[in-house]
């Protein structure tokens, strides 16, 4: 087995995982916003705690859902200039966003999500409604960020590998 069909299973492993997190996410975003809506205009009286659920499952869905768009490469991206490029050029260009990618999820996302989750835990923040310490909310900045970062590890070795099949990206030899 191949270090690209190993790093496949695990990426689909991951990606059934992400998958079903996200559904069942926005399942419940979608029953509390709903709840939320029917409790003030029904009942007269809206339960406390459904504005704070979903604020912080649109918090979860939204960098989780980024880092699995991100994965099937549904991304927005500027590729007017690099369309132009030769395909020598697009790969290098390709290697450079994957790099500043894995950079900016490892330092940006992992590890200030990591500092800001272990501060926030330290001072014990708990939300009003709900009473959850909001660190673990924050959980979602550096497990996105994990996501983003091994997509992007992936992403580079198939570039490096020459078995990227990215649009904007033609098929080269292999570097190494």
């Amino acid at each position: 087995m191949s270090v690209i069909e190993s790093i496949q299973g695990i990426r689909k492993a991951l990606m059934c995982v992400l998958e079903w997190v996200l559904i069942v996410f926005v399942a419940v975003l979608t029953i509390d916003v709903l709840w939320g809506v029917f409790s003030r205009y029904i009942l007269g009286a809206q339960s406390r705690w459904t504005e704070e659920l979903a604020i912080y499952l649109l918090i979860w869905v939204s960098l989780l859902g980024a880092s699995y768009t991100y994965s099937e490469k549904g991304h927005l991206g500027v590729d007017y200039f690099v369309g132009m490029m030769d395909p020598g050029a697009k790969r290098l260009a390709a290697v450079i966003v994957e790099l500043l990618v894995a950079f900016f999820a490892s330092f940006a996302l992992i590890w200030g999500g990591w500092v800001l989750v272990s501060k926030t835990l330290a001072v014990g923040q708990i939300s009003p409604a709900l009473g959850w310490q909001v660190g673990y909310v924050y959980m979602a900045v550096p497990i996105s960020g994990l996501f983003f970062l091994l997509f992007s590890l992936e992403n580079l070795i198939k570039i490096i590998s020459g078995e990227a099949e990215q649009e904007g990206v033609e098929k080269v030899e292999p570097v190494i």
